[in-house]
């Protein structure tokens, strides 16, 4: 191949590599340490602070409007909306773009929509961006890792009391499905960065908090019964409720329904979110609503919930079957409640309101209203899986402080560089100028290793750091095997360009033998084991490659270019040994 082709290939890789390293960079690098926190979050916190932010901003901003100030610091992005505004509907612009100006255009409600969208957008990008760059594993970031044990015996006793049999292999798996929806839908509510929560075996299940603060907290997420309840909706309330926010657009109810402030609904009410899924599925904040304390029927007494369709409408409806407590419970309840809206609340999220049209006492059906196919599903997942269907046991936990994070990763980032120094020291010192050409190759090795992992979003663990460092070895002994062919071609008499087109042409296949036989070996590592293991022998995978591609593509052209490029006919690869080229020899016989 021609050097001109051989370096615009290398050049292209360099560039593609760059394109996948970039976002990386710029994750680690050039994005604060608060923003970073914010977009590690769950979109839901997402949502809380954007909504939050936006409504401190709508004060901001109405204070500035009243004392005919400009717009507050930050808030410059709604001046490109409001001109905007002004050229939809023919309205001469104002002298001045102040607070005034924006809200002549817009409503309140408007500008506090316009506002949220900015913040969401902005932590949205940035939790993209992260999601493109290099992953920490838990043994750099922190966090927690459970191994859970699925109770047969519990899930066959439930078949026999239910249907007199035990639950097929299929059944078994579906169990397991909806048990990995609820612990999925529970951790990524409370804003952890991307858990892994994945079957292994039969019978257990494998979870991965990054970042987790809490172990405890976690552990009992994990392990809870689930928050399902039934509770009556307080119209009243509700519209108090609304009517107080409409002039404090910042003030949120707390977590757990309370208020910050007393006097605005009564004493046994609280005031929850209610929420919808969206078109990517998840859950999308749509409204308030206030509700009784008392709980009219808990989701431990829900036994099955399906979707049926009306006979005579075809209006998609869910329908779920009680226990006999339940029914009793459930019949009292209802009969008291008649014409009233009933709330569906799981985990303290209102996921939605029905009228009570009579009492009710085994078997419940929701229909009607905006009730669509999506929404049914959406519910009869709720009523399905509030509880686990399958009872859990801990087997195995294990949790990283991110204090020991941090100490790992300053501890690996100083193994790889002195490592790496370490090499590059001994192949400039030993084979002077050719060394030059390995460090070159070594630090484009680690460049292209580095893009590898974050082109494929990999993660990166101690283990996957001691695979690179291996990794650079083989690198130098790639160097080191064309570089001593080089020294006995130079021995023989040979000129420079001759002496590496045989330097490389001969160590080929005993390089290329080397890194096969290694990369079978990590190719089964990396299918029979799991966990760390798994890890390094990615990182050995991709390491190999590279170190392949720069040591016989990317050395012999920085090689070729020196010798046809610079017209070098010198050729100096040991301070020790006394090599020349057929030239020097040929200039000193003269």
């Amino acid at each position: 191949m021609r050097k001109r082709n051989r370096f615009f290939i290398v050049l292209i890789v360099v560039a593609m590599c760059f394109f996948f390293l970039y976002p990386t960079i710029q994750w680690y690098f050039f994005v604060p340490r608060d923003e970073q926190t914010l977009a590690q979050g769950s979109r839901e916190q997402i949502r809380d602070y954007a909504r939050r932010t936006a409504g401190q901003d709508m004060e901001k901003l109405i204070a500035a409007a009243r004392d005919a100030e400009a717009l507050p610091e930050g808030m410059d992005f709604l001046l490109a909306q409001a001109k905007k505004a002004y050229k939809d509907i023919n309205k001469e612009f104002p002298e001045t773009w102040d607070a005034v100006a924006v809200l002549k255009v817009f409503s309140r409600s408007e500008v506090q929509s316009l506002i949220e969208t900015h913040y969401r957008e902005r932590i949205l990008k940035l939790k993209r961006l992260q999601q493109h760059a290099v992953q920490l594993g838990l043994d750099l970031s922190g966090g927690l890792s459970i191994v859970l044990q699925g109770d047969m015996a519990t899930l066959d006793e439930k078949f026999q009391e239910q249907y007199e049999r035990s639950p097929t292999a299929s059944e078994r798996d579906i169990v397991f499905l909806q048990t990995l929806e609820v612990l999925n839908s529970r951790i990524d509510r409370f804003g952890l960065t991307e858990p892994v929560i994945r079957r292994q075996g039969a019978d257990q299940i494998y979870v991965e908090v990054p970042g987790a603060q809490d172990p405890e907290r976690i552990r009992s997420i994990v392990m809870g019964a689930g928050g399902l309840t039934f509770q009556i909706v307080d119209e009243e309330a509700t519209a108090a409720f609304e009517s107080y926010r409409r002039e404090h657009p910042a003030f949120l109810p707390n977590d757990d329904g309370t208020l910050p402030a007393s006097g605005i609904v009564p004493d046994d009410i609280l005031v929850f979110g209610i929420y919808k899924k969206d078109r990517y599925g998840l859950d999308e904040w749509t409204g308030y609503a206030a509700v009784k304390k008392e709980v009219g029927l808990d989701g431990s007494h829900v036994r099955s919930a399906t979707i049926e369709r009306d006979s005579r409408t075809s209006e998609p409806g869910v329908v779920f079957q009680l226990d006999a407590e339940g029914g009793d419970i459930f019949y009292e309840f209802t009969g008291a409640n008649i014409r009233k809206p009933l709330a569906i609340v799981l985990d303290n999220h209102i996921k939605s309101i029905a009228t009570i049209n009579g009492a009710i006492r085994d078997s419940v059906r929701l229909s009607g209203g905006s009730l669509d196919m999506d929404e049914a599903n959406n519910i009869a997942v709720v009523l399905r899986t509030a509880a686990l269907p399958v009872k859990l046991d801990v087997v195995n936990q294990q949790s990283i402080g991110p204090s020991l994070g941090a100490d790992t990763i300053t501890r690996g980032l100083y193994a790889l560089l002195g490592g790496l120094a370490a090499v590059l020291i001994f192949m400039l010192l030993y084979y002077r100028s050719a060394g030059i050409n390995a460090i070159i190759a070594q630090i484009l090795n680690i460049y292209f290793m580095f893009s590898i992992l974050s082109a494929f979003n990999f993660t990166l663990t101690l283990p996957s750091i001691a695979g690179f460092i291996l990794t650079i070895g083989m690198a130098v002994d790639t160097s080191v095997i064309i570089f001593e062919r080089m020294k006995e071609e130079l021995r023989l008499g040979k000129g420079r360009k001759a002496a590496v087109d045989a330097g490389f042409d001969k160590a080929f296949w005993a390089i290329m033998d080397s890194n096969i036989t290694t990369f079978i070996a990590a190719l089964f590592l990396s299918q029979l084991g799991t966990g760390p293991i798994q890890g390094f022998a990615v990182s050995l995978s991709i390491g190999i490659f590279s170190s392949v591609f720069t040591g016989l593509f990317v050395s012999r052209l920085i090689f070729d270019f020196g010798t046809d490029v610079f017209g070098s006919e010198k050729l100096t690869v040991s301070w020790i040994t006394n090599v020349k080229t057929a030239a020097e020899r040929t200039g000193r016989a003269k």
